[in-house]
């Protein structure tokens, strides 16, 4: 089975995070700021993934904190999950609608992480969390995992709906990149090798 345990300590946030690449979508999350709860459970039952996260955080500063550094765990967590990355598909892609939200995922476990991001927010947050704070988790779970990911909202008026979309989009296109394909002998690469 695919998986990893993380455990960070910094002055600002304390986070253990694990994760199974082969799972259900099955979660236990406790990060303090529930909308980001919403959105973490919302990516692990689309991409299959089983996750556990807690986070204390400074939330007296804001959010900003734990939303990225939970976003650095995960991103080290699927990166030593995934392995060598032999036998798997490497790319996949995704459209995900949520009522009249619409958002597209694409992502290369390529190992050259690289984040192409298009979403506009009409308001600050959602829940408690700050909506510009989905850019900087997607940055941060890329450059960790090593992933190239292009992400984008195509359609809608409501945040919630537009945010819940990325996060089922994201879910969906990753579970298609790191699926195994047994026609896939060693790594997918015309240099033979992943970074």
């Amino acid at each position: 089975m695919r998986t990893s345990t993380i455990s960070r300590e910094t002055k600002e946030t304390v986070i253990s995070l694990a994760i199974n690449l082969d799972g259900s979508g099955k979660t236990q999350l406790n990060t303090g700021v529930g909308f980001f709860d919403h959105m973490l459970d919302a990516f692990s039952r689309f991409a299959l993934v089983d996750l556990e996260v807690t986070c204390k955080g400074d939330l007296y500063v804001d959010d900003h904190h734990t939303v990225e550094d939970v976003g650095i765990c995960l991103g080290k967590a699927i990166r030593e999950a995934l392995g060598d990355r032999a036998g798997i598909r490497r790319v996949g892609s995704a459209y995900m609608p949520m009522d009249e939200a619409l958002a597209f995922a694409a992502i290369d476990i390529s190992g050259r992480p690289y984040l192409a991001y298009t979403a506009d927010f009409a308001t600050v947050a959602c829940g408690g969390m700050g909506t510009q704070l989905a850019e900087e988790f997607f940055r941060a779970v890329t450059v960790n995992a090593g992933l190239t990911v292009h992400l984008n909202v195509v359609a809608g008026r409501n945040d919630h709906h537009k945010m819940e979309a990325m996060f089922k989009a994201f879910g969906l296109a990753l579970r298609d990149a790191m699926a195994a394909d047994p026609r896939v002998t060693g790594v997918l690469s015309t240099k033979g090798a992943l970074d």
